[in-house]
């Protein structure tokens, strides 16, 4: 079934996070019952990619401003039916930045398995106009870019900027964020110690 790549995917999660268990099975759960659950039309809520773009040193972060919701956000937006929640994820990235290069990273990751997330998080999504408030199953990954790369700020937002990651609590006070930026940390470290050889 379509499904079965993503809920692979949660088994990895879970093997990385096994403190977040709770979350992976409510993801789980949802992709179970809804067969179209990667559709915008699903609902009472659908998947989404996300990425939290980090400069190579880990050093700065680009965020967006969101157009609609009118807050400083990670890129990211609608699967549309892509059940590969990745391909999602870099397509909205690369839309919403103008970003030509960008790399994903996660632990042990070669490129033959899709990668281990960074983050779950389920929100809610305000009513707005026709549209009923609904939730986002959001499926972060940790994408690397260089900042010197040209920036094309989307339709969708106000504006983009790197932000110096020690000053990321000045644009956001968002749990779900703050967490990313921790995961992210512990990621690049972790890489810059295989890097190294230590």
């Amino acid at each position: 079934m379509h499904r079965g790549p993503f809920l692979a995917l949660l088994d990895r999660y879970e093997a990385a996070f096994p403190d977040e268990l709770a979350t992976a099975a409510r993801f789980r759960a949802f992709v179970h019952e809804r067969r179209d659950c990667f559709e915008r039309s699903c609902p009472p809520g659908h998947l989404t990619g996300s990425a939290w773009i980090a400069s190579p040193s880990g050093d700065a972060v680009l965020l967006t401003h969101h157009r609609k919701l009118g807050r400083w956000l990670q890129l990211g937006g609608h699967a549309d039916g892509e059940a590969d929640v990745l391909l999602a994820a870099l397509r909205e990235a690369r839309e919403e930045s103008g970003l030509a290069r960008l790399e994903v990273v996660a632990p042990g990751h070669t490129g033959a398995l899709p990668p281990v997330p960074l983050d779950l998080d389920v929100h809610e999504i305000p009513a707005r106009g026709p549209e009923r408030a609904h939730l986002h199953y959001d499926v972060r990954f940790l994408l690397l870019a260089d900042p010197a790369q040209p920036l094309v700020v989307s339709d969708e937002s106000h504006a983009l900027r790197w932000v110096p990651r020690a000053k990321l609590g000045d644009y956001t006070d968002e749990e779900s964020q703050l967490r990313m930026a921790r995961k992210a940390d512990a990621w690049l470290a972790e890489r810059a110690r295989a890097a190294s050889g230590r």
